[in-house]
């Protein structure tokens, strides 16, 4: 999770349990106490039907970059099932962690290990370009950013910190822009179903599913934008 505002400014943060970095700004921590490795493979893979929605040209998009485990996540899933080919992802982020905070943070998931070690001397630009990876970070408040952004995602991964503390990253606005950027039958995902949450994304033109939550969560929320209609001649 990972919060929004002007200029790519370094976070502030402490180290619960010296594992879990906590935003001092938001007063949230960047991901699940239970598990937050687990919570990705549950909200934003499975709650965006990955991996059997992959193909060729895959593109990701994601609100709040925070530790990068979510990309980790997604790239060692993409391996598995799209060995040799290439993911693309583009992740919107305020404040960009530096990357030795980084890579601290990953530490706590030996599951990625291999992968998170590979990935650490690349830390730092706001383009990575792997063989099978195309990422891109863009720093600043999605509200300004998103707009001006010229792709289109097969599936969003919403991992802003919670509505409560960071409600400019759940507005209206910002999920229309979202919704403007998915391709049709594209995906969005959350752990949040906050009800106002929900009322943008259907707003927006999403359809919105309400889903039973990860670890201490009730719900969480999917959202998926309906195909283009066929017209009807005559």
């Amino acid at each position: 999770m990972s919060g929004q505002t002007t200029g790519p400014e370094a976070p502030q943060l402490d180290w619960r349990d010296g594992r879990t970095p906590v935003s001092r700004r938001f007063d949230d921590p960047y991901f699940s106490l239970d598990n937050g490795l687990a919570e990705t493979a549950y909200v934003f893979l499975s709650g965006n039907d990955l991996p059997d929605r992959f193909h060729d040209t895959f593109h990701i998009a994601e609100l709040g970059f925070g530790t990068g485990l979510n990309l980790l996540a997604a790239l060692r899933l993409w391996r598995r099932y799209r060995p040799g080919q290439r993911l693309y992802f583009t992740t919107f982020e305020a404040y960009p962690m530096m990357p030795e905070d980084m890579i601290r943070a990953q530490h706590a998931f030996p599951e990625v290990a291999e992968l998170a070690e590979e990935l650490a001397p690349h830390w730092g630009p706001e383009r990575i370009t792997l063989p099978d990876l195309d990422l891109t970070i863009i720093t600043g408040d999605a509200r300004d950013t998103l707009p001006g952004w010229q792709g289109q995602a097969d599936a969003w991964f919403l991992d802003g910190f919670s509505p409560a503390k960071n409600p400019e990253l759940w507005g209206a606005d910002l999920m229309a822009q979202v919704h403007a950027h998915t391709r049709p039958g594209g995906t969005a995902a959350t752990y949040t179903a906050a009800g106002h949450v929900r009322r943008a994304l259907e707003d927006a033109g999403f359809d919105v599913t309400r889903l039973p939550g990860f670890g201490r969560k009730r719900h969480m929320t999917q959202a998926r934008k309906p195909h283009q209609p066929e017209t009807q001649n005559g």
